[in-house]
């Protein structure tokens, strides 16, 4: 393809050993540790630690994990309590217990506050995701230090959309690895898990509907409900994702009918022929498969790269993309416009499964005859070559992005010298979820996190045999903690990025 994107003495050993096997990097101490009243050691940062004199809280041999049984934090009780190496119990808390509860502390749905000392923790926040990135910022210090402070930890996300995408379409990726990419995300207090997985060169779903079209190697069904069944439990949100009218080259082999070709019979690589009732008929009858599997509220509809849409004089090459577009808009319609059709038509279905379609930014074109729903989400990813609009007229349109930046936030396998692998010191020091196209920070007004809801990172295998799984979580292990920190609070960092990098390898 041609696109550059193209969660006691034997504790305290059992949390070393987890420190430091998770960590490749040299563990070094970054100055000040948390009980000699420094800056919390925590990736992301918390947002405001307030210490209180007292002794340090550390868990002890009556420590328990306390929240109602049966109630919404029994998961993230249960999770921290195998954490710790300590029994889970119903409360009411007592000394030195860690404690769990669910109060409005602000507006954001996933803030919490951490009240520590020597009597114990209480963990609450206004939603289970909340409690949960408490118990994240707990079980960091405890690796980091064996003890946490005396103190209150307000803290919250700056922008609600963090994550990864993964194109596991053109490299199989294994199940177990996508687990414990979302064991790592939740840790990282990041959300979100997009999964690429359909592409020209494989499909890799299983399909009831049309099992024809499916790779070999490919995620069973049953796979997909435990990927979702522990993305819930980490709260991280499975985005899945269904490239169309491009990049649909998977299908062919199977309906070599439904490719496009144009007006001398020539081919278009990756394009299904939008004009042809049966592509929308197959491309609907997986979106209504797939639809109900995934739990989240997003659906990515793909949309970029539509071969017809971006060549010379489109509307000479392909007519019956013309004749239709004229057909459903009148006279002055064009190619764009079909392609922009088709993509409301799919985005209306998703819709009525709850879903909130997400697009590619070059799928959004700019006509006034056909127009997506203001409530679809744009993930802008064109940051180093210009394709379609720049990020601002979106904005100002009153659109709202994720930011994919190919800038800074491309892991292209095979790559480097065209792509070189993004470094996790080039995402802390000079990113911001402002920076969407170039290197240049959108304006103030328009870069809020009501306009700029998030960013994520992205793995694309354009040479699927370059690396490893081992290699790529080696890899993008820097940079998704770089990315957690500016999305949690993108300010200037209070630590260098040698300090930080220390900082990831003590906290594991």
């Amino acid at each position: 393809m041609v696109r550059p994107r193209s969660k006691i003495a034997s504790l305290a050993g059992v949390l070393c050993a987890m420190a430091f096997t998770a960590a490749p990097e040299p563990v070094v101490l970054a100055g000040p540790t948390a009980v000699a009243g420094g800056p919390l050691p925590v990736v992301p940062a918390v947002r405001s630690f307030t210490p209180r004199t007292g002794a340090a809280w550390k868990p002890g041999t009556s420590t328990r994990v306390v929240a109602t049984r049966g109630g919404t934090l029994e998961d993230e009780a249960r999770l921290l309590a195998g954490e710790l190496h300590v029994p889970y119990a119903d409360g009411p808390a007592r000394a030195g217990d860690v404690s769990l509860s669910l109060d409005r502390v602000n507006a954001n749905p996933e803030a919490y506050e951490l009240t520590a000392g020597s009597g114990g923790i209480t963990v609450r926040g206004r939603t289970d995701a909340g409690v949960f990135y408490g118990t994240r910022t707990l079980l960091q210090v405890l690796r980091a230090d064996g003890r946490f402070p005396a103190g209150a930890v307000r803290d919250e996300p700056d922008r609600a959309q963090r994550g990864l995408t993964v194109d596991i379409a053109r490299k199989n990726f294994s199940r177990g690895w996508i687990e414990d990419r979302i064991r790592e995300l939740g840790d990282l207090k990041l959300n979100q898990l997009h999964l690429h997985f359909s592409d020209d060169q494989g499909f890799r779903i299983e399909s009831s509907s049309h099992p024809e079209i499916v790779s070999a190697q490919h995620l069973s069904k049953a796979d997909l409900r435990a990927i979702t069944a522990l993305a819930e439990r980490r709260h991280v949100t499975v985005v899945p994702e269904i490239d169309t009218p491009g990049h649909l080259g998977s299908v062919f082999a199977a309906h070599p009918e439904l490719q496009l070709r144009d007006a001398s019979g020539a081919p278009a690589h990756g394009a299904i022929d939008i004009s042809d009732p049966r592509a929308a008929r197959i491309t609907d009858d997986l979106l209504r498969e797939f639809a109900p599997l995934f739990p989240g509220p997003y659906w990515h509809l793909g949309g970029d790269e539509y071969h017809a849409a971006i060549v010379p004089a489109p509307e000479a090459a392909y007519p019956r993309l013309a004749a239709l577009a004229r057909r459903r808009y009148g006279p002055g319609a064009t190619v764009a416009d079909a392609e922009t059709g088709w993509l409301n038509d799919r985005a209306a279905l998703l819709r009525s499964y709850g879903k909130i379609p997400k697009f590619w930014n070059d799928g959004f074109h700019g006509s006034a005859l056909a127009r997506p729903d203001t409530a679809d989400e744009i993930e802008y990813w064109s940051g180093k070559r210009l394709r379609g609009r720049r990020p601002e007229e979106y904005l100002k349109e009153g659109r709202r992005l994720v930011n994919l930046n190919d800038e800074y936030l491309y892991y292209i396998l095979g790559g480097p010298k065209s792509f070189p692998y993004p470094t996790g010191q080039r995402i802390y020091e000079k990113w911001t979820p402002a920076v969407v196209y170039g290197t240049a920070a959108v304006a103030a007004g328009l870069s809020g996190p009501d306009r700029i809801l998030g960013a994520r990172f992205a793995i694309w295998c354009d040479d699927a045999a370059a690396q490893t799984e081992a290699q790529i979580a080696a890899g993008i292990r820097m940079p998704l903690r770089a990315l957690s920190q500016k999305l949690w609070d993108p300010g200037r960092p209070a630590l260098s990025w040698r300090k930080f990098t220390a900082l990831a390898g003590r906290v594991g």
